[in-house]
């Protein structure tokens, strides 16, 4: 399992212009939608050519937070990567970012029905979550997917980053989300690299500067302060949240700030 690792310097410069360390600290869950991506057997299979041994260590965790997002009524979405339709108008990572034999594989595994398409099997997958395919690392980007009219059609304005890799598939996907105006959040233990040094980078550089960065629990907390904050308001004011305390805030804070500076 990977060690998050932010300095308090990063999360200094961002409470000083945001006014608190989480950006993100109160969370509607039925405004909110966990993305689950890539994980599938191209990634996660031992021997696969994609392979990231980290990613099957977070499916545990990844399945808990689509557990608890549900029970509050939030939405989950599980993403795989496909290479359908892609020979053409995906050329130039296919044939001059990778060898030859390994762009045959990646075709073959990730087509539609292939071996690496498939999902993971202890993913934790219900009926009633949406199953959506991707065309490039980022599932938001023009030709990609359908998930941002998805999304828009269920009212959602908020996305959790879960799955793999954390620096190519999920931080595009977080990216792109972010540009297209959704409030973001990449769930740092409920995602995976093929290092430390990868995991923390992608953490680094968007938080910094495109959304949050918080574990499980505290996306839990985050989504369970709206409900707090909605059961504080007068009934004039609902369905409108009031901003969350500032010792509420404060606490937050200290919290993460703790944790951050004790991982360096």
């Amino acid at each position: 399992m990977h060690k998050l690792a932010i300095s308090p310097a990063v999360a200094a410069r961002v409470r000083e212009r945001t006014g608190k360390i989480h950006p993100f600290d109160i969370l509607h869950p039925r405004r909110t939608a966990l993305l689950a991506i890539d994980l599938q057997n191209y990634f996660l299979k031992p021997g696969a050519q994609g392979e990231t041994p980290n990613a099957r260590e977070i499916v545990p965790a990844v399945n808990r937070l689509a557990a608890e997002l549900r029970r509050r009524g939030g939405h989950v979405v599980w993403i795989r990567n496909s290479t359908a339709g892609t020979r053409r108008n995906w050329s130039v990572f296919h044939q001059c970012l990778m060898t030859p034999e390994r762009q045959k594989r990646r075709y073959k595994e990730m087509q539609n029905g292939g071996d690496g398409y498939e999902f993971w099997h202890a993913l934790d997958i219900k009926p009633d979550d949406a199953r959506i395919a991707k065309k490039r690392f980022s599932a938001f980007i023009q030709g990609s997917s359908r998930i941002e009219r998805h999304l828009r059609g269920r009212g959602i304005d908020t996305v959790l980053i879960a799955g793999t890799a954390t620096n190519v598939c999920c931080e595009s996907t977080a990216r792109d989300a972010m540009m297209l105006n959704f409030k973001v959040v990449m769930v740092a233990d409920a995602l995976a690299a093929r290092s430390d040094e990868l995991h923390n980078a992608t953490f680094t550089a968007f938080y910094s500067n495109f959304g949050d960065v918080q574990t499980v629990s505290e996306v839990l907390a985050s989504l369970d302060r709206s409900a707090n904050v909605g059961a504080q308001a007068p009934r004039s004011s609902r369905p409108s949240a009031r901003p969350a305390s500032r010792k509420s805030r404060s606490s937050v804070a200290s919290g993460s700030a703790r944790r951050w500076a004790s991982s360096r």
